[in-house]
C-alpha cells in the first residue's frame, strides 16, 4: 500500500534528520521501474552534498517493510528507490478501492487547517472572458483538491468595485441608453463596446425611472452605477453557476472594507506598530525591511489611498476570520505585485505560509485554424459564455486544467469538440463509459459484483498494469493538492484511461473462468470508480454512455 510505504519513508527521513523534505512517492513512467518510486535519497543527498546512490543504500538499510506489502526494492538511476508491490498488497488495494467508492482518493492530511481560496474576482465592468474562465477552473480545482485532502475550504469572490474602474462602464452604458432613447451621445473615449452594452441599455431603459434618464449623467451616475454593479453581478453569477463554480462568500470592497471600517482599522494598526512614516507629504509602509524591494506608499500627498491599502486590509480580514492559509488566484499581470503583498503581511506578523498566490497565464483561443481575437458580444475579447456555447462545460473545464496554470495556453476549440480519442476529455470519459458498459452487457448492477477478488486469477499483464495504476490515485490527489497543481489529475486520468482502454480491448471479462470473470468485474468496478472520482474532482460529469 502506498500509504504504508510513504509512512515508512517519512519515518526514515525523520530518523535521518530530514523530516521536512518534500519527497514524492509516485508511479514511475516506465513500467520496468517498479510500481512506485521515491526521490527521497536525492533530496537528502543534495542537503548533505554527497552521492545520492550512497544515501539510497542507507535508506534501504533502514526501511522496515513486510514482504506482504513490498516484494522487491531497488536503487535505480541517479538515486531513485523503486518499489514492487506484493500480491497481498494488490488484493487489499483492490478491495479498498471498491469499498471506499466515492471516497477513494480522499485523505485527512489537511485536517484542522482552514483555507481561503479567492479566485475570479473580476472587476464588474463587463462579461467574463476566457482568462477569467481559466482562473475559475483553476481556483475551483485547487479548492476541491484541498477539500479532498481534509482541509476546511472557503471559496471566496472579491468584488473590487470601489475605485474608478467602474466609471468608464457607467459612461458607456449611459451613452448606449441615450442612443436607445433617440439621442446622439457618443461612447466616451476609453469606454466599452460590444453587444452586451446594447443588451444592458435595453434593460436599463425598462428598469430605471425615465425622469432619472432624462437628466444629466452627473445626476444619474450614482443610481446607474449601483444598477450596473447589480446587473453585472447577476450575469457573472449566472455564468459561473453554469460553469459549475459556486462561492461560499462574496466580499464587497466598498461595503466591507471602506464602509465597514476595515481600511481605517488597518491604517490604525500599522501606525500603532510603528510600520508607517510620513515623507514628502505621503504616508509610507515599511515593507523593504520585510522582503520588498522598497517601501510602499499607502496614502499619496493628495490624500487619496493607493490600491495596496484595501488589498492589505482585505487579507488582514482573512487572517482575522481565522484562516490559516489565504490562496489567491491572480492573473499574470499581477506577478510583480506578489512580493509587496507578502512583505506587507509579514510586517503585520503573519507567517510566511499564510499568503500564497497561484498565477494563471493568458489564454489564446483557436477556432477553424485561426486565432479568435474578439467576440461580437464583447467587442474586444472572447467571452467565457462564447466558449461554453462552442465546447460545453466539461471540455472547457478539462482543457483549462490539463496544463499548468502558470504557462500560456492555447485553447483549441476544434479539438475540444471532437468525439474521438484525440480529444483528451472524450478519451477519459469514454474509458468511464466503457467500464460502465461491461455491467450493462452483463445485466448487472455495478455494486452487485461485490468487492472481493482473487488477484492471482488475473492472468494478463494488462490486468496488473490497470490495478497498479488505480492504487496511485490517492497519491496523485495528495501531490496535486500539496503543489497546488490541478493539471496533475488530468495527466493521471489520461494515463489511467490509456490503461483502461488497453485492458478493455485485450482482456475479456464475461465468459472467462469463474474466478477470472469475478476478478475482472471487480477490477472494472474499481476502474470505473476511480475514473469517476477523478472526473468529479475536476468538476466534470462521468457519463455511463457516450
Amino acid at each position: 500500500m502506498s500509504e504504508v510505504i510513504r509512512s515508512e519513508l517519512a519515518r526514515v527521513a525523520s530518523a535521518m534528520g530530514a523530516g521536512d523534505l518534500p519527497f514524492v512517492l509516485e508511479r514511475p513512467r516506465e513500467t520496468g521501474h517498479g510500481d512506485l518510486a521515491t526521490n527521497l535519497a536525492m533530496l537528502v543527498a543534495r542537503a548533505r552534498q554527497v552521492n545520492p546512490r550512497t544515501v539510497a543504500g542507507e535508506i534501504l538499510g533502514m526501511l522496515q517493510l513486510p514482504d506482504s506489502v513490498v516484494s522487491r526494492v531497488e536503487i535505480a538511476g541517479p538515486g531513485f528507490i523503486n518499489f514492487w508491490l506484493a500480491q497481498d498488497t494488490l488484493a487489499d488495494a483492490l478491495q479498498r478501492i471498491v469499498t471506499a467508492g466515492e471516497r477513494y482518493g480522499r485523505s485527512d492530511g489537511g485536517r484542522g487547517l482552514r483555507v481561503n481560496v479567492e479566485f475570479v474576482s473580476a472587476n464588474p465592468t463587463g462579461p467574463l472572458h476566457v482568462g477569467h474562465g481559466r482562473g475559475a477552473a483553476l481556483g475551483d480545482a485547487i479548492a476541491a483538491l484541498l477539500e479532498w485532502t481534509g482541509h476546511e475550504v472557503t471559496r471566496e469572490l472579491y468584488i473590487n468595485h470601489a475605485g474608478a474602474q467602474i466609471d468608464p462602464r457607467v459612461g458607456s452604458q449611459w451613452a448606449r441608453v441615450q442612443q436607445r432613447r433617440g439621442r446622439e451621445v457618443p461612447v466616451p473615449e476609453g469606454g466599452y463596446h460590444g453587444e452586451y452594452l446594447l443588451e444592458a441599455a435595453e434593460r436599463t431603459v425598462v428598469d430605471l425611472d425615465a425622469s432619472l434618464l432624462d437628466g444629466s449623467l452627473e445626476t444619474a451616475a450614482p443610481a446607474l452605477r449601483t444598477y450596473i454593479l447589480e446587473l453585472q453581478r447577476q450575469e457573472q453569477d449566472a455564468l459561473l453557476e453554469d460553469f459549475g463554480v459556486a462561492f461560499d462568500v462574496h466580499t464587497s470592497e466598498q461595503q466591507k472594507l471602506y464602509e465597514g471600517g476595515l481600511v481605517q482599522a488597518l491604517l490604525d494598526e500599522l501606525a500603532a506598530k510603528g510600520l508607517t512614516y510620513e515623507k514628502d507629504g505621503a504616508l509610507w509602509l515599511r515593507t523593504e525591511a520585510h522582503g520588498d524591494d522598497k517601501d510602499r506608499v499607502l496614502r499619496k500627498s493628495d490624500g487619496s489611498l493607493t490600491y495596496v491599502v484595501p488589498d492589505i486590509a482585505y487579507h488582514r480580514d482573512k487572517h482575522e476570520r481565522g484562516f490559516h492559509r489565504a490562496i489567491d488566484i491572480w492573473g499574470a499581470d499581477h506577478h510583480g505585485y506578489v512580493p509587496r503583498m507578502r512583505a506587507a503581511l509579514r510586517a503585520l506578523g503573519y507567517g510566511n505560509d499564510f499568503f500564497e498566490v497561484v498565477i494563471v497565464q493568458l489564454v489564446k483561443v483557436m477556432k477553424g485554424g485561426e486565432e479568435v481575437r474578439m467576440s461580437k458580444r464583447a467587442g474586444d475579447f472572447v467571452t467565457l459564455r462564447d466558449l461554453l456555447d462552442w465546447v460545453g462545460v466539461d471540455a472547457a473545464r478539462y482543457f483549462f486544467l490539463m496544463r499548468r496554470g502558470d504557462a500560456p495556453f492555447t485553447f483549441d476549440v476544434d479539438l475540444a469538440r471532437k468525439q474521438t480519442d484525440e480529444n483528451p476529455v472524450f478519451y477519459v470519459q469514454m474509458a468511464h463509459a466503457r467500464m460502465s458498459g461491461i455491467f450493462r452487457v452483463a445485466n448487472l448492477a455495478v455494486d452487485a459484483v461485490g468487492d472481493r477478488a482473487d488477484v492471482t486469477a488475473l492472468p494478463a499483464p494488462e490486468d496488473h498494469a490497470l490495478l497498479k495504476a488505480l492504487t496511485s490515485f490517492p497519491d496523485a490527489v495528495a501531490g496535486a493538492a500539496r503543489a497546488r497543481e490541478p493539471h496533475r489529475i488530468p495527466a493521471y486520468l489520461e494515463d489511467l484511461a490509456r490503461l483502461a482502454h488497453s485492458w478493455y480491448h485485450h482482456c475479456r471479462v464475461l465468459g472467462e473462468a469463474k474466478e477470472t470473470e469475478q476478478a475482472r468485474l471487480v477490477l472494472a468496478r474499481a476502474a470505473r470508480g476511480v475514473l469517476g472520482n477523478g472526473l468529479r474532482l475536476l468538476g466534470l460529469t462521468a457519463p455511463d454512455r457516450m
